[in-house]
């Protein structure tokens, strides 16, 4: 698939306002989704031959091509909450260097339960959960620097 038409999605994408978006043309597939602190990644499963350029798809077909998920995506995301850093600043995943962590994968947690630590202008701040469920993923290391926004956890 052509760069230039790669960038016009990309376009596309952000001024429409959707999350996501995937087309296929012939054996090609791009896949461009928006994060939840407003990047943009592209995933190309496959890439064959590059048929001629068309131009460039309407809004209308975009949105058709997003509302055009399967099933089984919107359930695991409806599943599936990211708790996301409220500050810019250092994460810490123990009270101390020598203490177990808040959390581990596969521990359940509950409303208002310490998750982490967030360092920011010498204050430590405790960053409670949001939603009860099982940890599925922990997105930060320890002593990373993190970003408003970025995700730091996955709670199913």
């Amino acid at each position: 698939m052509d760069i230039r038409k790669v960038k016009k999605l990309i376009e596309l994408l952000e001024e429409s306002g959707i999350s996501e978006l995937e087309i296929s043309e012939g054996e090609e597939s791009v896949r461009i989704s928006r994060h939840p602190r407003g990047t943009v990644t592209i995933a190309s499963p496959a890439i064959a031959a590059t048929p001629p350029a068309p131009t460039p798809a309407p809004a209308a077909a975009i949105s058709a091509a997003a509302a055009a998920a399967t099933a089984a995506e919107r359930q695991a995301l409806a599943r599936e909450r990211t708790v996301t850093s409220p500050m810019v600043g250092t994460y810490y995943s123990a009270p101390s260097p020598d203490a177990k962590p808040f959390v581990e994968i596969g521990d359940e947690v509950r409303v208002g339960q310490t998750l982490c630590i967030i360092e920011a202008m010498k204050m430590m701040n405790q960053i409670e959960s949001d939603k009860a469920g099982k940890v599925t993923a922990i997105l930060a290391k320890n002593g990373d620097p993190v970003e408003f926004g970025q995700p730091l956890f996955v709670v199913e």
